[in-house]
């Protein structure tokens, strides 16, 4: 029987990557609708693109001042039923239940939110991952710009592989943040997996 291969895991600075972009300035969904009403083809992709946030702003959770309202993560493994963190209760309960994922599986994380009240430009979804105390992995994805609406919307990561061996396989914590161009923390919050050898 071969011997499986044991790859150490080194951990990665945890430091941000300079960056010469400067976020455009920020407009009211007002300002926008209002700009070029001139030009008809606009104001119609406009209609198209904000849908009823042109009518008026649209107001999800009226005691929520928030632009953004993050409901939920979702892990979705590929070929095995997705399992999911409710973002909308007491955050610090998530760090005391964790998924447990098979090594070395093929997997995205979706983030379901709803915007209210203005359009956010530049969201971002960054995510830390430690193994006993040391930065093992980070990534940060463009999540994009988006209108108020009504409905959840969503933003899925691209596929990633989960790490295999036997010093892969352990317990990980995870510190995610939402945030946008502007520096704004829509949420912040931290949650745990396990890798293991198999699903049981």
């Amino acid at each position: 029987m071969a011997e499986e291969e044991n790859v150490e895991i080194e951990p990665i600075p945890d430091e941000d990557e300079p960056t010469n972009y400067k976020p455009p300035p920020e407009k009211t969904l007002e300002e926008m609708v209002n700009k070029d009403t001139e030009d008809e083809s606009l104001r119609k992709y406009k209609e198209t693109l904000l849908g009823n946030s042109v009518a008026g702003a649209v107001v999800v959770d009226p005691s929520n001042p928030n632009r953004v309202l993050v409901r939920k993560l979702v892990m979705v493994p590929e070929g095995q039923p997705e399992m999911e963190l409710d973002l909308t209760g007491d955050l610090d309960k998530l760090k005391d239940s964790s998924f447990t994922i098979k090594e070395g599986i093929s997997y995205r994380i979706r983030i379901d939110f709803h915007v209210q009240r203005e359009i956010v430009t530049g969201l971002k979804y960054v995510q830390r991952t430690f193994r006993k105390g040391l930065l093992v992995d980070k990534m940060t994805h463009m999540v994009g710009s988006y209108a108020p609406k009504d409905e959840i919307q969503s933003y899925i990561t691209p596929m990633e592989d989960a790490p295999s061996g036997l010093i892969a396989r352990g317990h990980y914590t995870v510190k995610s943040l939402f945030t946008d161009d502007d520096g704004n923390e829509h949420l912040k919050w931290e949650w745990s997996f396990n890798i293991k050898k198999d699903w049981n």
